[in-house]
């Protein structure tokens, strides 16, 4: 099992910036990968950046030059870091660990919402 502590979620201005940060504990594996992905009511849960332990790195569309996703494997925790931060971007943000055998874990979400 891997447990999933998210923080640094909340209310900013259009245009504004926040970075959250996902702290990784239990049976963490060798070769993993971690990530961002978000949910707004009645929609399905989409990716918004994901990173292997390598540092290679995949974004959404709609985040490429606005987000970066990056980590310390050290401390086992992953960081999003968000600039020009836009209405549309007001979510529920999840992290994701998926391990080398495929499994799926989630964080317990943190909201982020963006005022015009």
């Amino acid at each position: 099992q891997v447990q999933l502590v998210e923080s640094g979620g909340g209310l900013v201005q259009a245009g504004g910036s926040l970075r959250l940060s996902c702290a990784a504990s239990g049976s963490i594996s060798s070769i993993n990968r971690m990530g961002w992905y978000r949910q707004a009511p009645g929609k399905e849960r989409e990716l918004v950046a994901t990173i292997t332990r390598s540092g290679s790195t995949n974004y959404a569309d709609s985040v490429k030059g606005r987000f970066t996703i990056s980590r310390d494997n050290a401390k086992n925790t992953a960081y999003l870091q968000m600039n020009s931060l836009k209405p549309e971007d007001t979510n529920v943000y999840y992290c994701n660990y998926r391990s080398i055998w495929g499994e799926d874990f989630w964080g317990q979400g943190t909201q982020v919402t963006v005022s015009s």
